[in-house]
């Protein structure tokens, strides 16, 4: 009889959130490879909200990250996800060359979070110090289609290259790439990642390194908002003793409109509540600030989110 009330209330809107306690409910985090930041954040935000919200079972899934990411939570196989600001865009666009034929028009944000740099590391026996000297170089540049491969397009193609030029191109997770360059089978790397990401703290602790920078006409000629003029700061790698040039592109925590308001009202406000718990699982996650929440967000935001936002003040 009690939970007959209870549910007849909640119909009536007496009881916020009753029927949404009263039953089990997923969350599903859609990261990336288990060598970049998206993948601890992804565990510590499951860990969040199992703990925090009612009645959920969280899971963080490895994946091939931002593309792969928001094609999955538009097919509703996922609740949330890690993805980067070009990748989002070009969903909600439905850029095919950027792989999504179609708008993704379930799309809704969740929250801004920190920024990927595009870092590009060569051995430096490789003779590698500028984008120029990349020609004719064996290089891996992520997944295919993920929010790293399509950086690297971006910024070759505002470079002047190809990947025609490369001797060779190779499609491989952070991890992978990393050892085939300590084994000499590749020159280079890119990896569109948070600032000491684990891969390439591995590879500069097991041979000398260069980072190459890329310089801010590169990035103007990119003709993307997204991506910003930014720098890898001196010893963020051992043997980096000074700073590097590079672009940014802001990360963002997307989910889709299948979600209920109330999910999506308890992600928002359990992570912002529970902040100290991202900030231990990566040094990446220590600049996301509520305050910076809906900062160039390129989705709508989804409205039970927005209705936390409205609580703490950023909606007015």
């Amino acid at each position: 009889m009690q939970r007959r009330s209870l549910l007849a209330l909640s119909a009536l809107g007496l009881v916020p959130g009753a029927v949404f306690s009263q039953q089990q409910q997923f969350i599903n985090v859609l990261t990336g490879g288990q060598s970049g930041v998206y993948y601890p954040l992804g565990v510590a935000l499951s860990q969040i909200y199992a703990k925090a919200i009612p009645n959920v079972r969280a899971t963080a899934q490895v994946t091939k990250a931002s593309a792969e990411n928001l094609n999955l939570l538009q097919a509703g196989r996922g609740e949330l996800a890690l993805a980067l600001a070009d990748s989002v865009s070009d969903a909600w666009k439905g850029n095919a060359e950027a792989g999504f034929p179609k708008k993704l028009d379930k799309l809704r944000g969740l929250s801004a979070t920190y920024s990927n740099y595009v870092q590009i590391v060569a051995n430096a026996d490789a003779g590698i110090k500028t984008l120029a000297d990349l020609k004719g170089k064996r290089i891996s540049v992520g997944a295919a289609k993920s929010g790293t491969e399509l950086n690297a397009r971006a910024v070759f193609k505002a470079a002047g290259l190809s990947y025609s030029d490369l001797a060779k191109v190779e499609y491989l997770p952070f991890g992978e790439s990393v050892e085939l360059i300590k084994n000499r089978q590749l020159d280079a790397t890119l990896q569109s990642a948070g600032l000491g990401v684990a891969s390439i703290r591995d590879l500069a602790t097991s041979v000398k390194i260069i980072v190459v920078p890329v310089p801010a006409d590169v990035i103007a000629k990119i003709g993307d908002e997204a991506y910003q003029v930014a720098v890898i700061p001196a010893n963020t790698y051992a043997g980096q003793t000074a700073d590097v040039a590079t672009a940014a592109i802001p990360n963002f925590l997307v989910t889709h409109s299948g979600v209920s308001d109330e999910l999506a009202y308890q992600m928002a406000k359990t992570m912002y509540e529970n902040i100290d718990t991202l900030y231990a699982a990566h040094n990446a996650a220590k600049v996301i600030k509520r305050e910076n929440a809906l900062k160039g967000m390129p989705v709508p935001v989804h409205s039970g989110a927005a209705r936390y936002y409205r609580e703490v003040g950023l909606i007015k």
